[in-house]
């Protein structure tokens, strides 16, 4: 793992966040959703509660300056938002003294993962009643409402949450929303985001009353197939280290590329 491959995943993800603030802002004008780039980092408003508000990319491309760090701070105070940075460990390594000394201390870690893609996505056998297909522009409503009701079955909280986020996110340019049927039945629902030659998963989760039958590794499959069709050369996810999420990417061919760490302004 270098420091270029990292800028083009950091650089991946942040345009698909951008993609997302930007839908926002189109689809709801009074939620002040916006962003900017600063020394070559992306930094999101989509509200003071989304996990989307903070910046990608901050170290990796330039090094961090006390004037980029005044401007993005600048930027949240704004927007009366917390300050989030997620940092690749591929920055250099003084920036975590200089975050430290500025107020900032580490909270989260998430673990970057990726696959290679060739040209043809081996398939495994599965249930011949499953399909699986990328929804059309008058069903973001019901793979949203899919998609929240299967998270909620795990927290219930993300319910509400996850329906206005996905109704989002199913109309963002880069974006596929794929949604699995039974016998005409939407019983799961997955994210497929591609920018150039990086795709990257997200989202996918099943209704309890169809779990087992195979769905996840039908949605797994069929969006990398449509990836590498579409000219992508690796497949991204991110999962909180040592998750059961990372152990079953890891089983499914994915490698850690790193881990990164997001701070906070305290």
């Amino acid at each position: 793992m270098n420091r270029e491959f990292s800028q083009h995943l950091e650089r991946t993800e942040a345009r698909a966040n951008a993609d997302f603030v930007d839908t926002r802002a189109r689809l709801e004008p009074d939620s002040g959703a916006a962003w900017i780039e600063v020394g070559g980092a992306f930094a999101m408003y989509d509200g003071a509660e989304s996990p989307l508000t903070q910046t990608f990319g901050l170290g990796i491309f330039e090094d961090i300056k006390s004037e980029y760090l005044d401007e993005i701070e600048s930027f949240y105070r704004e927007h009366d938002a917390p300050v989030f940075h997620e940092i690749s460990p591929l920055t250099d390594q003084s920036h975590m003294t200089m975050l430290s000394e500025r107020g900032y201390r580490p909270v989260e870690l998430t673990t970057v993962m990726f696959r290679e893609l060739g040209g043809v996505v081996a398939k495994r056998e599965r249930n011949a009643d499953l399909r699986t297909r990328v929804i059309e522009p008058e069903e973001v409503e019901t793979w949203a409402r899919t998609s929240a009701d299967a998270w909620a079955s795990e927290h219930e909280a993300f319910g509400e949450f996850m329906f206005k986020f996905g109704s989002i996110s199913a109309q963002c340019e880069g974006s596929f929303p794929y949604i699995v049927e039974l016998a005409g039945e939407p019983i799961a629902a997955a994210m497929l985001l591609i920018y150039d030659d990086v795709c990257i998963l997200a989202g996918a989760a099943t209704l309890p009353r169809a779990r087992r039958l195979g769905a996840q590794t039908a949605l797994l499959e069929d969006r990398l197939t449509k990836a590498a069709a579409s000219g992508c050369k690796f497949a991204i996810l991110g999962a909180a280290p040592g998750s059961q999420s990372q152990l079953n990417a890891q089983k499914n061919e994915f490698q850690i590329a790193y881990t990164r760490t997001k701070w906070m302004l305290t």
